[in-house]
């Protein structure tokens, strides 16, 4: 049977669950929806804890909301990282496919210009 799949596409199903998990938090913590989502949400905290009237969860200087900055970046870095990796890894299995493939034409190439020159 022949494999329609692309190098890709039979990568991705070699992942476990907590790989895939890693690469999609670190897709969605560096886009600019996240960023957007991010600052929105902080402004909003803040506003809320400045302005209002009868209940401050978080007076300034926003200790919990430090916090929460820390336990985020305490797990986002190690997930990044993990995704990081795995990305190096893909690239170097994709670049030795690619010379593996660029060895196979080279081969192809010079046997059939032996077939070719015997011709003449």
């Amino acid at each position: 049977m022949i494999n329609n799949k692309n190098w890709h596409e039979n990568h991705f199903e070699t992942l476990g669950f907590g790989s895939r998990l890693s690469d999609s938090v670190a897709k969605g913590m560096g886009s600019w929806k996240f960023i957007i989502l991010q600052t929105v949400l902080v402004i909003l905290w803040m506003v809320l804890n400045i302005v209002g009237f009868f209940y401050h969860w978080d007076v300034y200087p926003f200790s919990l909301l430090n916090l929460l900055f820390s336990t985020q970046a305490a797990y986002a870095a190690p997930i990044i990282m993990m995704s990081q990796n795995r990305q190096s890894e893909r690239d170097r299995l994709q670049a030795q496919a690619d010379y593996q493939t660029n060895i196979d034409a080279k081969k192809e190439i010079e046997a059939l210009t032996i077939i070719l020159n015997k011709l003449d």
